[in-house]
């Protein structure tokens, strides 16, 4: 069986989306072919984004494979399922334009795993996949689709959805090769803002063992799971090889178990750099001194609130008062050339005092973000919170409406498009 793999030219125009708009690692669809491979399968991977294809030039391609599935993700690399755009236009667009004589065409993603009747229905999708897809999809091949976890499907008019989700064994997931990938075409390098050079996104965990408010980890890359630290540096070698010398790590919460010791000290013997995100209240002086010598250049940090009170609203479970954070961030800094700390918009911070404090910070080094406005993504803690209930059809609309009414007049984050449109408009078909 054939199966291809398409990251579509992603078009974030008059969305609330507030994610990187370059081109990154489509992780998910790297995995799901190497598993498509390891299963005696064919497997083609179009970024359309990287190389800046069109819907024609990248279904000229597929039409050249004659694949049997077509897969395609409804948001951008698992780097950004957690804040997804909410609209399907795009997925959408790129199902219609690519799908035309391919018999199963699946989609993947953060909207198939909250709302998989509405995803079907959106892109015209056969097949939708909820939860991680890395190891499922190879299974539509000779496996009973009803026996596959997170499998949903539909047969005329009537739709069979499964309540189940898709999680990865991480231990099973090899080294990705890159052998057919375009490396050098890719110049980003993910939350670098100064310089040049080649970047590259890996992940070497997955999921997170904290239950923030506000994170949208539920369905999927949910529960805390490493890959083997030999098969991530084995991909860091291969990359080293063509030219790469930035590595972004793009795990929920990097820092976490035994593990990243031994992966960080085989990083600091390589003549590579590397960013991620995480937590200052997992990390002592002596880690960052590790972190530092791993050749780190990039610290993004969730603290969301500046208040034991706002970090409590938030299920945060920190394990630091704000000063400590606030003294590792300036330590921090002395070792890492770039080090954010992240805030969220929450009504327990006074306005002054995180004025005070990003002024503190920011006069030692220490970037921080202005407080962003969180969007209630189905499946979150928050949309729980907002709507009571679990996510329906109509999930997307009503967290979209309910942000675009909340944050019309108080601003949206400055990374974000200011006048957003209304996901019915969004996702109009021509």
């Amino acid at each position: 069986m054939k199966f291809a793999f398409v990251n579509p030219n992603w078009d974030f125009r008059q969305s609330t989306y507030f994610g990187c708009r370059e081109p990154h690692y489509p992780l998910e669809l790297m995995f799901a072919q190497a598993k498509v491979r390891e299963a005696g399968h064919a497997g083609l991977l179009v970024d359309a984004q990287l190389l800046n294809l069109s819907i024609e030039e990248a279904a000229a391609k597929v039409r050249r494979f004659a694949p049997a599935f077509l897969v395609i993700p409804s948001a951008p690399s698992y780097l950004f399922w957690r804040c997804p755009q909410p609209e399907l236009r795009v997925p959408a667009a790129w199902m219609r334009g690519l799908g035309d004589g391919i018999g199963v065409k699946i989609l993947v993603g953060p909207h198939a795993s909250a709302t998989p009747a509405a995803a079907l229905r959106k892109t015209a999708a056969d097949v939708v996949m909820r939860g991680e897809p890395d190891e499922t999809i190879a299974k539509l091949a000779d496996t009973d689709w009803s026996k596959i976890a997170g499998c949903c499907w539909r047969e005329g008019d009537e739709y069979h959805l499964a309540t189940d989700f898709g999680a990865a064994n991480m231990k099973s997931l090899r080294a990705l090769a890159f052998d057919e990938y375009p490396v050098e075409a890719r110049s980003h390098r993910h939350h670098v803002f100064t310089g040049s050079g080649r970047g590259a996104e890996l992940e070497f965990a997955r999921g997170c063992p904290w239950s923030c408010t506000f994170c949208n980890k539920t369905l999927f890359r949910n529960h805390y799971r490493e890959r083997e630290v030999e098969q991530v540096l084995r991909e860091i070698d291969q990359l080293m090889a063509r030219g790469v010398d930035y590595i972004y790590f793009i795990d929920e919460i990097f820092g976490v178990g035994n593990n990243v010791r031994r992966l960080l000290e085989a990083i600091a013997e390589r003549p590579i750099s590397i960013g991620l995100q995480t937590r200052i209240d997992l990390w002592s002086k002596e880690t960052l001194d590790l972190l530092g010598r791993a050749h780190c250049i990039s610290l993004e940090c969730g603290i969301e609130s500046i208040s034991n009170e706002g970090r409590e609203e938030l299920n945060k479970n920190c394990r630091m008062d704000t000063q400590r954070m606030m003294d590792l961030l300036i330590y921090a800094r002395r070792h890492i050339p770039w080090v954010q700390a992240n805030l969220v918009l929450t009504e327990k911070d006074d306005k002054s005092e995180i004025r005070r404090w990003q002024d503190k910070l920011k006069s030692q080094g220490v970037w921080v973000s202005e407080p962003v406005p969180m969007f209630p993504f189905p499946g979150s803690p928050l949309f729980w919170q907002k709507f009571h209930e679990s996510p329906q059809d109509d999930a997307w609309e009503k967290a979209h409406e309910y942000y675009l009414s909340a944050f019309s007049q108080k601003g949206y984050s400055d990374i974000q498009e200011q006048q957003p449109a209304a996901l019915a408009e969004l996702e109009v078909q021509p």
